[in-house]
């Protein structure tokens, strides 16, 4: 999890996970839609990569980028453990509110 969430923090590996969401780039295509140029999309597809966010399908001299569906799976049920704690504290926050609105009904 450290990995994905090290990968996700640098803001321009998130907007390229943000176009890849959509459709497979390649590296040229990123660099244009970023305004970055392709040694630097390289590196930052490097580490989303090695952190198995994305996978490479070589088609003759093109490198076509994609995203990985389990690598956010496993961020999606990681993130769901705090829900369950959020929505919990919520339910008691919701449940004392009611309780003080019942109290200053009742004086």
């Amino acid at each position: 999890m450290e990995k994905i969430l090290s990968a996700l923090a640098e803001s321009n590996r998130l907007k390229i996970i943000e176009l890849l969401r959509d459709e497979p780039h390649t590296v040229g295509e990123i660099a244009d839609q970023l305004g970055i140029r392709q040694p630097q999309v390289s590196k930052h597809l490097r580490v989303l990569s090695d952190a198995g966010l994305v996978e490479v399908n070589p088609i003759a001299n093109r490198r076509i980028y994609k995203l990985r569906q389990e690598p956010f799976m496993d961020l999606d049920d990681w993130l769901d453990s705090f829900r369950n704690v959020w929505n919990e504290r919520f339910d008691q926050l919701d449940e004392y509110l009611q309780e003080l609105k019942e109290k200053e009904q009742g004086e």
